[in-house]
């Protein structure tokens, strides 16, 4: 194999590095020319021009937006100066419709209060007059009477109102029926024996006060006692009432009307009667509509009977079948007669079918009826068995 010659090393020489010279420099092309300087100075002038010019058009437009910008300051400060006049006209204006909204509220208010009282003192008026004439009238018979319900303003009862009244509104009608009731005392000026005089009068008052105080309580328990048997004999009568009409004794007594069966329970079909027509069956009126069912049914087949073809036999000219021997020959109108005899007997046996039928349907419906009421019984007592049991269970 050939030997790959070692690459040299380069030697490095100790020797300071030579500095290259510049090329000599030569002067610029007609640097020295007087018209080149010439052109050069004209190039200078024309660019001096140029921009005096820009800077005058430049001062001009600052000028015209410096005008602009004065006029709409100056517009803006009216602007703000009528603004301010605006709101503060506006700001009078409300707070004079404010106190003329006050003042207003204050007026109804005052006249709200006064028509309270004016009522107030007629109502006391009325009570007064109305215990004078019991004092003075001794009523017989029942101690009580009953009064018309009169409708408010929004169709409510006085003691709707009356109850729907705020602490606040009750206060004040306290206030006021007070005011006219609880009169001041002018005891300025009186002597002891006046002043005597003045406090015996208002214990009198008091006694008084409490005699009608007791009275009223008193008349007012008989009047709870008397509604209480009223309310005892009206319960009597609809019981009565009820049991007359094949219902529970406690049906028409409660809250509620009593509930009705107006459908069977083994029905599938919709009913789309109303409650009064369905009501009306179950109080009697389906006896009714099965009688109307079955006359209808009977005129139809009726009709259908009487309306068929009736046809004679033929005229027999030869020897009458089922003749015996010796019997004499048998008249033309005596054929007739015995055609028409055995229609009559044809009718008649079809009607008696007819009503047997209808016996026979009326048995097949009480059938029913009977099986419904011994399904219905199985069911009671398999939840009442059921019942039991889970008594037990919890037991």
């Amino acid at each position: 194999m050939k030997s790959t010659p070692a690459p040299r090393r380069r030697r490095l020489s100790r020797r300071p590095a030579r500095r290259r010279k510049k090329p000599p420099q030569t002067p610029a092309e007609g640097e020295g020319d007087p018209e080149f300087i010439k052109r050069q100075d004209q190039k200078r002038s024309d660019l001096d021009e140029q921009l005096k010019e820009y800077i005058s058009e430049w001062r001009k437009q600052r000028s015209k937006e410096e005008d602009e910008l004065k006029k709409l300051k100056e517009k803006q400060a009216k602007r703000k100066v009528t603004r301010a006049e605006e709101e503060q006209k506006m700001a009078q204006r409300k707070k004079e419709e404010e106190e003329r909204r006050v003042r207003e509220a204050e007026e109804k208010k005052q006249r709200e209060i006064e028509e309270k009282r004016m009522r107030l003192e007629e109502a006391e008026k009325k009570r007064q007059a109305m215990l004078q004439a019991m004092k003075d009238k001794d009523k017989k018979g029942p101690n009580f009477t009953i009064a018309k319900k009169d409708a408010g303003v929004l169709g409510l009862s006085s003691a709707a109102m009356e109850r729907n009244k705020t602490k606040e509104q009750l206060e004040e009608e306290k206030k006021i029926s007070l005011s006219f009731r609880i009169k001041p005392l002018a005891i300025e000026g009186f002597g002891e024996s006046k002043l005597r005089e003045k406090a015996q009068e208002l214990w009198e008052l008091i006694v008084k006060l409490e005699t009608e105080k007791y009275d009223l309580e008193e008349r007012q328990k008989r009047q709870d006692y008397d509604l209480k048997e009223l309310k005892e004999r009206q319960k009597q009568q609809l019981r009565h009432k009820a049991l007359k009409k094949g219902l529970d004794p406690e049906a028409l007594t409660g809250k509620y009307p009593p509930k009705i069966q107006v459908a069977s329970k083994y029905e599938r079909r919709v009913d789309t009667r109303s409650y009064d027509d369905k009501k009306k069956l179950f109080e009697g009126g389906w006896d009714a509509i099965s009688k109307d069912s079955s006359e209808k049914i009977w005129n139809e087949k009726k009709e259908q009977y009487t309306g068929r073809q009736k046809s004679k036999l033929p005229k027999w000219f030869g020897e009458r079948p089922g003749k015996k021997a010796g019997e004499p020959e048998t008249p033309e109108g005596e054929e007739d007669a015995k055609a028409d005899e055995d229609i009559v007997e044809d009718d008649e046996e079809v009607e008696e079918e007819v009503v047997e039928e209808d016996d026979e349907e009326a048995e097949e419906d009480e059938e029913e009826e009977e099986e419904e009421e011994e399904e219905e019984e199985e069911e009671e007592e398999e939840e009442e068995e059921e019942e039991e049991e889970e008594e037990e269970e919890e037991e």
